[in-house]
């Protein structure tokens, strides 16, 4: 007998993931509500919190985890040449997103940390 992993996560149990691994903070990243490590992007929801956006080590890693299930993982266009997956919290496993986030996490907490980037200087007007 087959047994089925049951499948989706709820946002709350998402949000509480990404919050209970070491250094991740709510933030802002390019404008939008953001988990961030060590000042760098680490993950964000879209799509009216159904997708979990996911930096990864490498665009191979997205790949495999696109192979594996591709009903829970997928990418866009936008994304195409960016190492990151995003997740449709409704489809994957709640086991298999918490060993896709903790290894995203093992990738992303190796990185020298972020920059602060510089705030762009105010023009002002002439009198």
């Amino acid at each position: 007998m087959t047994v089925k992993a049951l499948r989706g996560v709820r946002v709350p149990d998402a949000r509480k993931l990404l919050l209970g691994l070491a250094n991740v903070v709510e933030g802002r990243s390019y404008g939008m509500p953001s988990y961030l490590l060590n000042r760098r992007f680490f993950a964000r929801f879209r799509d009216d919190d159904t997708v979990l956006v996911l930096q990864l080590a490498t665009i191979g890693e997205r790949e495999v985890l696109m192979e594996l299930d591709p009903r829970a993982f997928f990418f866009t266009e936008h994304y195409r040449n960016y190492p990151a997956v995003l997740i449709r919290l409704a489809e994957v496993p709640a086991a298999l997103l918490t060993d896709v986030v903790t290894e995203s996490w093992r990738h992303v907490a190796a990185l020298p940390p972020a920059r602060p980037r510089k705030k762009p200087a105010v023009r002002r007007r002439p009198s």
